[in-house]
């Protein structure tokens, strides 16, 4: 039996596939969207190491937009759980990861109520994470946006979603969002110090890489927390290219009251002024490209003293590791006498 040829035309329909997709492989990602957000709802990734203020930041900043009127969702992506403890005035709300397990052995499917809490206008929710040695914290963070989706995320009809990952992770689920585009921008919360703008550069560097393979997410600022007035975050912000949205100063009113768990972001306070012009520079401000510092670049933003740029590296010796000289051998080769 003959084999079956193929007809003239279906040759040159698989030609012209074959073309195509050449072609698409070929053009060039659509350029970086760096113009205001116009999507209905904005979500907002919001990035810090462990401990300089990220959950206290986002509370104020949520209360403030709820009280201009604005519909929050206010989701803690934290394995700590403790974003919206201040928003509850020191209360834990059950994770969604927690809930998730017990629903599950009961059977039972995860419901809003169950998950997400409210008060003044602001909801809010944790994900939750594994406890130490149980698990991994990125994997349950993609866990808990799965279960997100499946109680309809994409069609909450929120002003604004604001997330907030903790910068010190760099495996692949706190990067969700922006190695997915899950958000429009970032925003990233540090301080005078080297650790915390050293978490805020590698955020930048992030967005960055993932803007080359054609990702849309941009940095829209920084938050300065603790100002003490010394300038290093303040001159990152300005060598990476991305605005100040806030400077909260380091003040005694401010560290008492978070840790009394109190919102300070509402107006007519003391702190009113600043919250409310943050969460207007956090709604208006373009996502844009930023530009990462170099290990050293970073380091020149602070005295020599300050990081130890002036210690030379002594190279260990075998007698420093050994207590003996080291016995120089011509090889390593085995020589075996003949039998």
């Amino acid at each position: 039996m003959s084999e079956p040829v193929a007809s003239p035309a279906a040759g040159g329909a698989l030609h012209q596939l074959h073309r195509a997709v050449r072609d698409e492989a070929a053009a060039a990602p659509d350029e970086v969207h760096t113009g205001p957000v116009t999507r209905e709802t904005q979500i907002i990734a919001i990035y810090g190491k462990g401990g300089i203020g990220k959950s206290f930041t986002l509370a104020n900043l949520s209360y403030m937009m709820a009280q201009q009127g604005k519909k929050v969702l206010l989701i803690g992506c934290d394995p700590k759980s403790d974003t919206t403890s201040l928003l509850f005035g020191g209360r834990a709300c059950p994770t969604i990861i927690e809930v998730s397990a017990k629903k599950k052995l009961a059977g039972e499917a995860v419901a809003i109520g169950d998950v997400c809490f409210k008060r003044d206008g602001v909801f809010a929710m944790e994900l939750g994470g594994p406890e130490v040695g149980r698990g991994c914290g990125g994997r349950g963070i993609i866990h808990g946006f799965e279960i997100l989706e499946k109680l309809g995320f994409h069609d909450w009809g929120f002003d604004y979603v604001l997330l907030d990952f903790l910068g010190d992770v760099v495996c692949g689920g706190f990067g969700l969002p922006i190695a997915r585009d899950m958000c429009q921008k970032v925003i990233v919360v540090g301080s005078n110090d080297l650790q915390s703008l050293y978490v805020a550069n590698n955020v930048c560097s992030a967005v960055e890489y993932f803007r080359k393979l054609g990702g849309n997410v941009g940095v829209a600022g920084m938050v300065i927390n603790k100002d003490d007035g010394t300038g290093e975050a303040a001159h990152f912000a300005e060598t990476a290219g991305i605005p100040i949205l806030a400077r909260v100063p380091a003040h005694e009113d401010i560290r008492r009251k978070s840790a009394n768990y109190e919102i300070i972001g509402f107006p007519g306070g003391q702190w009113g002024s600043l919250f409310g012009e943050l969460a207007t520079n956090v709604a208006d401000a373009p996502p844009v490209r930023p530009r990462p510092l170099t290990q050293d670049g970073l380091l020149g933003l602070f005295a020599s003293k300050a990081t130890g740029r002036d210690v030379v590296l002594e190279p260990a010796t075998m007698f420093d590791m050994c207590g003996r000289e080291e016995v120089v051998r011509p090889t390593l080769e085995v020589v075996y006498d003949a039998v």
